[in-house]
């Protein structure tokens, strides 16, 4: 679905070196490590927020360098960090954003990008909101509404940079069962960069553990999480047990 092929990227002492990742159809990823060790500049990469050069970044199978932003938003919807909006649009309008690659330039929305806005609000639980301007919401509620934009867009990859960061624990799981739900239920390949060992252990399938702007390890959970790496990694010393409920992974810090 991704592959990435010999990535290496620096702006403002931000770098990556020699990336080479293969994200398979359908599954769910979370793109973990400490701060500035790469997480966001990669995630940017892929959606072409960031300039990459050609034959590095391939979504099925086509050089996204060769692909215009059109071609590419029809392909993967993004979920960003920051959910500041500079004009105050009503939520429905936000979220009916996501349909702008799908209409054509002189055409509006019709009844289907009305019903699947509709459809994506229901998902993140804002439609009680959906004539409310999207400055008079809660950070956590902007946050839901910027996650049904991506829903709304109706593609085939998701990106999400810290989805859940302005949210309380309720609303953490709420969104992230949805995600995992879009996830299972519609095949919807999800890259997600998440800074909790043990929400990212319980909803991944791949994990991609990145250290100094290279990727320090990459696998399932299980192979990922352990007492040396998250040492070696993070500095921190933690005991590593299974959720008894779970059997998920999960992490205690001494």
């Amino acid at each position: 679905m991704i592959e990435i092929k010999n990535l290496s990227f620096s702006y403002d002492e931000k770098v990556l070196n020699n990336i080479n990742i293969n994200i398979e159809k359908g599954k769910f990823y979370t793109i973990l490590g400490p701060n500035g060790s790469g997480k966001t500049t990669l995630l940017r990469l892929i959606s072409k927020a960031l300039n990459v050069n050609k034959k590095e970044i391939y979504i099925e199978k086509m050089d996204i360098y060769s692909m215009n932003f059109k071609q590419l938003a029809k392909k993967v919807a993004v979920v960003p960090q920051n959910t500041e909006v500079e004009f105050d649009f009503s939520v429905e309008d936000i979220v009916l954003m996501g349909r702008t690659p799908h209409i054509s330039r002189f055409s509006s929305e019709g009844e289907k990008d009305f019903h699947l806005a509709s459809v994506a609000m229901e998902i993140t639980n804002t439609l009680k909101f959906k004539d409310k301007k999207i400055n008079e919401l809660s950070g956590g509620e902007r946050q839901r509404v910027i996650v049904a934009r991506a829903i709304c867009q109706d593609t085939e990859i998701i990106l999400l940079d810290e989805p859940i960061s302005h949210l309380d624990i309720h609303h953490q799981i709420e969104i992230m069962n949805e995600i995992k739900s879009l996830n299972e239920n519609k095949n919807i390949t999800i890259v997600a960069v998440l800074h909790d060992l043990n929400l990212a252990a319980a909803y991944s399938d791949h994990m991609i553990l990145m250290d100094k702007g290279r990727v320090h390890s990459y696998g399932r959970p299980e192979e990922i999480l352990n007492e040396e790496t998250i040492k070696e990694v993070y500095g921190l010393q933690v005991y590593i047990t299974k959720n008894p409920k779970t059997n998920k992974t999960f992490i205690m810090p001494f």
